[in-house]
Protein backbone atom coordinates (compact mmCIF):
# COMPACT_ATOMS: atom_id res chain seq x y z
CA UNK A 1 0.00 0.00 0.00
CA UNK A 2 1.07 3.76 -0.87
CA UNK A 3 0.63 6.45 1.17
CA UNK A 4 -1.20 9.67 -0.65
CA UNK A 5 -1.80 12.90 0.35
CA UNK A 6 -5.14 14.74 -0.83
CA UNK A 7 -4.71 18.24 -0.36
CA UNK A 8 -7.60 20.72 -0.80
CA UNK A 9 -6.33 24.01 -2.17
CA UNK A 10 -8.08 27.42 -1.27
CA UNK A 11 -7.43 31.09 -2.42
CA UNK A 12 -5.35 33.47 -0.46
CA UNK A 13 -8.17 35.52 1.28
CA UNK A 14 -10.52 32.19 1.93
CA UNK A 15 -12.45 33.07 4.75
CA UNK A 16 -14.25 29.48 6.32
CA UNK A 17 -16.76 31.84 7.76
CA UNK A 18 -17.99 32.92 4.79
CA UNK A 19 -17.89 29.83 2.72
CA UNK A 20 -18.05 27.08 4.76
CA UNK A 21 -21.88 26.36 5.57
CA UNK A 22 -23.44 23.48 7.21
CA UNK A 23 -24.15 21.32 4.30
CA UNK A 24 -20.31 21.47 3.33
CA UNK A 25 -19.46 20.79 7.21
CA UNK A 26 -21.81 17.41 6.74
CA UNK A 27 -20.58 16.23 3.62
CA UNK A 28 -16.66 16.75 4.80
CA UNK A 29 -17.99 14.97 8.23
CA UNK A 30 -19.71 11.91 6.06
CA UNK A 31 -16.47 11.94 3.59
CA UNK A 32 -14.34 11.68 7.19
CA UNK A 33 -16.43 8.59 8.49
CA UNK A 34 -16.33 6.70 4.57
CA UNK A 35 -12.32 7.07 4.53
CA UNK A 36 -12.59 6.10 8.50
CA UNK A 37 -14.82 2.75 7.69
CA UNK A 38 -12.74 1.77 4.48
CA UNK A 39 -9.44 2.09 6.33
CA UNK A 40 -7.82 4.51 4.59
CA UNK A 41 -7.30 7.48 6.52
CA UNK A 42 -4.34 7.82 7.99
CA UNK A 43 -4.70 11.43 9.14
CA UNK A 44 -6.32 14.39 8.67
CA UNK A 45 -5.98 18.20 9.39
CA UNK A 46 -7.09 21.83 8.46
CA UNK A 47 -4.75 24.67 8.00
CA UNK A 48 -4.50 28.15 9.52
CA UNK A 49 -4.38 30.70 6.39
CA UNK A 50 -1.45 31.11 5.03
CA UNK A 51 -0.58 34.76 6.04
CA UNK A 52 0.16 32.60 9.50
CA UNK A 53 3.04 30.35 8.20
CA UNK A 54 6.25 31.19 9.46
CA UNK A 55 9.49 30.28 6.64
CA UNK A 56 12.82 28.87 7.09
CA UNK A 57 15.77 29.47 4.96
CA UNK A 58 19.28 28.88 5.73
CA UNK A 59 21.51 31.83 5.55
CA UNK A 60 25.03 31.12 3.46
CA UNK A 61 26.66 31.98 6.76
CA UNK A 62 24.72 28.88 8.10
CA UNK A 63 22.18 30.61 10.33
CA UNK A 64 18.54 30.29 9.64
CA UNK A 65 16.46 33.01 8.55
CA UNK A 66 12.68 33.15 9.40
CA UNK A 67 10.12 35.58 7.97
CA UNK A 68 6.47 35.63 7.80
CA UNK A 69 4.48 34.23 5.53
CA UNK A 70 4.66 31.18 3.20
CA UNK A 71 7.72 30.17 1.78
CA UNK A 72 5.90 30.18 -1.91
CA UNK A 73 3.96 33.60 -2.97
CA UNK A 74 0.81 32.35 -4.87
CA UNK A 75 -3.00 32.81 -5.31
CA UNK A 76 -3.41 29.44 -3.64
CA UNK A 77 -2.43 27.72 -0.51
CA UNK A 78 -3.33 24.12 0.86
CA UNK A 79 -6.30 24.75 3.56
CA UNK A 80 -6.61 21.18 4.38
CA UNK A 81 -5.49 17.54 3.42
CA UNK A 82 -6.02 13.69 4.22
CA UNK A 83 -3.26 11.44 4.38
CA UNK A 84 -4.62 7.81 2.87
CA UNK A 85 -2.92 4.51 2.49
CA UNK A 86 -4.63 2.84 -0.57
CA UNK A 87 -3.44 0.22 -3.04
CA UNK A 88 -2.63 2.60 -5.98
CA UNK A 89 -3.30 6.69 -7.84
CA UNK A 90 -6.43 5.25 -9.41
CA UNK A 91 -8.03 4.87 -5.39
CA UNK A 92 -6.18 7.81 -4.05
CA UNK A 93 -7.83 9.99 -7.51
CA UNK A 94 -11.42 8.05 -6.38
CA UNK A 95 -11.07 9.89 -2.96
CA UNK A 96 -9.58 12.98 -3.84
CA UNK A 97 -13.05 13.07 -6.47
CA UNK A 98 -15.40 12.99 -3.33
CA UNK A 99 -13.18 15.83 -1.47
CA UNK A 100 -13.28 18.17 -4.54
CA UNK A 101 -17.45 17.55 -3.91
CA UNK A 102 -17.44 18.02 -0.12
CA UNK A 103 -14.90 20.61 0.03
CA UNK A 104 -15.92 22.75 -2.75
CA UNK A 105 -12.52 23.75 -4.07
CA UNK A 106 -9.70 21.88 -6.02
CA UNK A 107 -7.65 18.82 -5.11
CA UNK A 108 -4.77 17.79 -5.42
CA UNK A 109 -3.75 14.17 -5.12
CA UNK A 110 0.14 13.37 -4.81
CA UNK A 111 2.31 9.94 -3.84
CA UNK A 112 4.83 9.82 -0.32
CA UNK A 113 8.25 8.77 -2.16
CA UNK A 114 8.34 5.03 -1.17
CA UNK A 115 11.82 4.79 0.66
CA UNK A 116 13.48 1.91 1.62
CA UNK A 117 16.39 1.95 4.58
CA UNK A 118 19.22 2.04 2.24
CA UNK A 119 17.65 4.34 0.02
CA UNK A 120 16.69 6.65 2.24
CA UNK A 121 18.49 10.26 1.94
CA UNK A 122 20.80 10.53 4.44
CA UNK A 123 20.57 6.74 5.66
CA UNK A 124 23.66 4.70 5.77
CA UNK A 125 23.23 0.86 5.64
CA UNK A 126 25.21 -0.46 8.80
Amino acid sequence: MTQYMVAIHHPDDYDPAAVEDESMVRDIEALNLEMKKAGVRVFAGGMTRARTAKSLRVRRDGSIHITDGPFLETKEHIGGFWILEVADMEEALAWGRKATVACRAPVEVRAFIQYTPKSAPGVQDR
